[in-house]
């Protein structure tokens, strides 16, 4: 099928659509759980597809170091290496621009990187990036850019910004012979600077993009600002494409971020925080190391779909991560995981039905009615 974007509803500037893809369709808003090295960390790719996830995440960087693209290639493409039949989205490796900085180098031409596995030295080139995404074969291709963390000094916003520009048009030349249905989405850099960001969108969209991401947030700076640049920069992307906030972030930054326009997200958090005892619910977040649970026969949530928050005490996950089973961490990832679904689910649904705005605020009201601690 060829990739296309169908909006359904608007509520504000919130948005329902769906995203078709070779491998199936994408609801929107849409949450994609993060599998860096073609795995969810922690958890079975049934119970990823069975919290309502419709699409992964896969990072070219960490797949091109091991096991390799050419070898992915080989055995099939990374759907079926990894037994994921649906919908892949596969970053680019820029982030990896920033993260390791102490491991690269960037010029004109590319990044050089020194791999963190065995300390050889590797080119990833906007042509590269294009051809490791092709050989992995996902369904939606990211341009590489330079993604730098904030604050930073607007000379090098604006530096990083502009080599993306020219990145992103060899991106999209290199693109041109993919295979049929895959996407490419541009990038908009320029930090907290709204006339950067202008600019960037502005000449992504005269390259032309199937959609395009907001990227740069989430790398040091105050969630108002981050809610700040996402309010201003969203409605200068085309609104016949779909628009992706990369890297974010807890349910409240997704809320606000969908009523702001955007419809797909991805972050480690879910997965991240599940493992070190974190869970994400509608009654808020819930530590469960906090000693007050070691008796709590109540499960995470009765109501909730998701086997792991209902048949479970509180206080056999408490046992879990006191006595250091990895089952613990497996539990909460899971967890989160359905949790972020739910709300992806819940956002849909109500922009359908026009009401967003209660929605938002009536969730937020969940997550401050404390309804999670012990009874007394």
């Amino acid at each position: 099928m060829p990739f296309c974007f169908r909006l359904i509803a608007t509520d504000g500037a919130a948005r329902n659509g769906e995203i078709t893809t070779p491998h199936g369709v994408v609801r929107t808003p849409a949450f994609m759980p993060v599998g860096t090295a073609a795995a969810v960390k922690g958890v079975h790719h049934d119970d990823v597809r069975a919290s309502g996830a419709d699409i992964i995440l896969g990072n070219t960087y960490h797949l091109m170091l091991r096991p390799g693209a050419e070898r992915v290639a080989a055995l099939g493409g990374l759907h079926a290496f990894m037994r994921w039949p649906y919908p892949i989205l596969t970053d680019s490796g820029g982030f990896q621009v920033m993260s390791l900085s102490a491991l690269r180098k960037v010029a004109e031409a590319g990044v050089t990187f020194r791999s963190h596995i065995d300390g050889a030295m590797v080119e990833l080139t906007p042509e590269r990036a294009i051809e490791v995404q092709s050989l992995l074969g996902s369904d939606i291709a990211m341009q590489l850019d330079e993604c730098v963390s904030l604050p930073a000094a607007r000379d090098a916003i604006e530096r990083a910004m502009e080599l993306s520009l020219r990145w992103a048009e060899r991106c999209k030349r290199a693109f041109e012979n993919a295979g049929p249905g895959r996407a490419l989405f541009g990038i908009v850099q320029g930090g907290d600077d709204q006339r950067l960001r202008e600019k960037s969108a502005r000449a992504l969209t005269d390259i032309g993009f199937e959609g395009y991401a907001i990227g740069g947030l989430a790398v040091g700076e105050a969630p108002e600002v981050m809610r700040k640049v996402v309010a201003e920069t969203a409605p200068t992307l085309p609104a016949e494409r779909p628009r992706y906030l990369m890297g974010v972030g807890t349910p409240a930054d997704l809320l606000a971020a969908i009523d702001r326009g955007i419809d797909m997200f991805d972050c480690v958090l879910p997965t991240r925080n599940g493992r070190h005892g974190l869970a994400f619910t509608r009654f808020g977040p819930i530590n469960i190391k906090n000693a007050h649970h070691a008796d709590d026969q109540r499960p995470l949530d009765a109501d909730s779909r998701c086997p792991a928050a209902r048949d479970f005490s509180r206080a056999y996950l408490h046992h879990l991560f006191k006595a250091g089973e990895a089952l613990g961490g497996t539990l909460l990832s899971v967890v989160n995981l359905y949790y972020y679904q739910e709300l992806m689910a819940g956002a849909r649904a109500a922009i359908a039905a026009g009401h967003f705005a209660d929605y938002a605020a009536q969730t937020g009201e969940g997550w401050a009615s404390k309804r999670d601690l012990p009874t007394q």
